[in-house]
């Protein structure tokens, strides 16, 4: 196989993190270089995504559009959206997180990972928010980050493919089936 560059488009930090320790470690057995690259807080981010785009294609590289759903009906009219915005994003290259990175966040934890952060268990986490998250986070956390981070080290692919549909949908199109989990737990 030759050398590849995958580059993955993620909204922020939150998501450049979950990418760095759950799916990189994955997709890495199938590219030989993988570089996550923040759009949210660019000035013109569409027409930097639009430039990056191009330059990726002209490379001979490949890219992953990582967006979340927000306000849109579904997937479908996301993916849209996004290629309205962005003239030459390929839909097939686009994922749609439902409905924000901290739902796939909180699909990798068990309900024993729960029970020891003493929080309740969400058997489905397809509608949670950011806000909806932030709530959820047992005083015992500083902060959101250090919960954010104990969750990656806990967190189970295989748990969270079934908790979240669009997390499985990517582990599934991307062929990032695991034997055991990521972090820490079983």
């Amino acid at each position: 196989m030759g050398y590849k560059t995958l580059y993955i488009f993620v909204e922020g930090n939150d998501d450049e993190k979950f990418f760095q320790k759950i799916l990189l470690p994955k997709l890495r057995e199938k590219s030989d270089d993988i570089k996550v690259i923040k759009y949210a807080r660019k000035p013109k981010k569409f027409e930097y995504i639009v430039k990056f785009v191009k330059s990726i294609q002209s490379m001979g590289a490949d890219y992953i559009y990582v967006t979340d759903i927000n306000n849109s009906p579904c997937v479908t009219a996301k993916k849209k959206e996004t290629q309205n915005n962005l003239r030459n994003i390929d839909g097939d290259k686009t994922i749609v997180v439902i409905k924000e990175i901290e739902s796939w966040y909180l699909a990798g934890l068990s309900d024993t990972e729960c029970e020891r952060f003493q929080m309740h268990t969400v058997s489905v986490t397809d509608t949670i928010t950011k806000e909806q998250f932030n709530s959820l986070i047992p005083k015992k956390f500083n902060s959101r980050i250090d919960f954010m981070s104990e969750i990656l080290k806990k967190f189970s692919i295989e748990i969270a493919k079934h908790k979240n549909k669009s997390f499985g949908y990517f582990i599934e199109k991307y062929n990032c089936e695991v034997s055991e989990n990521v972090g820490d737990s079983v």
